[in-house]
């Protein structure tokens, strides 16, 4: 059974910067492709970021120059940092692996001044 914790969301100010972390358990992520997504209210959810089994990443346009999504093997765990935030970044932030039925219970970000 694969889990996923998300963490590090929190208020920060426009052209502020946070760094969310993904810890799973159950599967090693290394062997898969990881993605972030994120949900605003109102909205459907959308993927933001990805990693390849190879290291290679992938953004949406809309995150490109400010978001960098990385991952540790030895803590098996998926970051996304996050630079230069605007308030349209505002949303709950998931992880999700590639052929998983399972989400973990996101982590809020909030961009306000």
């Amino acid at each position: 059974q694969v889990q996923f914790v998300e963490s590090g969301g929190g208020l920060v100010q426009p052209g502020g910067s946070l760094r969310l972390a993904c810890a799973a358990s159950g599967s090693i992520i290394s062997l898969y492709t990881m993605w972030w997504y994120r949900q605003a209210p109102g909205k459907q959810r959308e993927w933001v970021a990805l990693i390849h089994t190879d290291a290679s990443t992938n953004y949406v346009d809309s995150v490109k120059g400010r978001f960098t999504i990385s991952r540790d093997s030895a803590k098996n765990t998926v970051y996304l940092q996050m630079n230069s935030l605007k308030p349209e970044d505002s949303a709950v932030y998931y992880c999700y692996r590639g052929g998983s039925s399972s989400w973990g219970q996101g982590t809020q970000v909030t961009v306000s001044s």
